[in-house]
């Protein structure tokens, strides 16, 4: 019999980092393009990656990120 489990979503996978603590990261919004109007501290700001709330994390789990 073989046993039965979730495939991970891919798209999951491209878009968040689970950290070794368990924490889930994700990018900062605005990052591909109309950067020449923003100021080089903002752009410097957004290229770290931020925590996702743990609400929003704990469905991403459930959905299979690991």
């Amino acid at each position: 019999m073989i046993a039965k489990f979730m495939k991970t979503r891919k798209a999951l996978i491209k878009r968040f980092k689970v950290t070794k603590t368990g924490k889930v990261l994700r990018r900062v919004s605005g990052q591909n393009h109309y950067r020449s109007k923003k100021s080089g501290k903002v752009i410097r700001q957004k290229r770290k990656m931020v925590e996702v709330p743990r609400s929003l994390a704990k469905k991403l789990r459930k959905m299979g990120l690991k």
